[in-house]
């Protein structure tokens, strides 16, 4: 069974592609410390990626406002955080997730322009990360809300253009595999 993404739970191809740009981009990965930031408690990415990061030695941090970050989050191996600085203090990777008002119950953020002031990823926030940080994003983004267009953008610190071309790589490869092995089996 394939499972792209299955509401809150897992987003097992995305975690997939995120650290096929990770090892682009850096070689290997074990090490490396990435803040997963935003809203955690709505994010199928943020659970996966946890699981795969984790496996691979990285050392995982979760940053976001103490009601979009699951009460739990601590028992899944990672550093939480309620503190943009400290979180983003010495990251290698900023990953930003968006605001997942589809699946929110309630107001759990507050204004997207007072969410953005403290949550948002800007270059100035991006600057209390470790020098030569590099960003990711699974999309789709809300820019001004979680991200800032520039920061997004700027080919020498995002990630995210070799994280939407990898997409299509990894998925495809999922699918080929998947299809030579009904093959072999026949």
């Amino acid at each position: 069974m394939v499972n792209a993404g299955d509401g809150r739970h897992e987003h097992p191809t995305q975690a997939l592609l995120d650290m096929l740009s990770l090892r682009r981009a850096f070689g290997d990965v074990g090490g490396l410390t990435v803040a997963i930031c935003g809203d955690v408690a709505h994010s199928r990415v943020a659970r996966s990626n946890v699981a795969l990061l984790s496996m691979m030695g990285v050392r995982v941090r979760l940053i976001g406002p103490p009601t979009l970050v699951p009460g739990d989050a601590d028992r899944w191996g990672c550093e939480v955080f309620h503190d943009m600085r400290e979180g983003l203090k010495g990251c290698d990777v900023v990953m930003m997730l968006r605001l997942q008002l589809e699946r929110m119950d309630g107001a759990l953020a507050p204004s997207t322009r007072e969410y953005y002031r403290f949550w948002g990823l800007d270059a100035e926030k991006l600057a209390w990360a470790a020098p030569g940080a590099r960003v990711m994003h699974p999309g789709p983004m809300n820019r001004g809300v979680e991200i800032d267009s520039g920061v997004a953008d700027d080919p020498a610190v995002s990630l995210i253009q070799d994280q939407v071309e990898m997409g299509v790589a990894v998925r495809m490869a999922v699918l080929a595999s998947l299809s030579a092995r009904q093959e072999a089996e026949r």
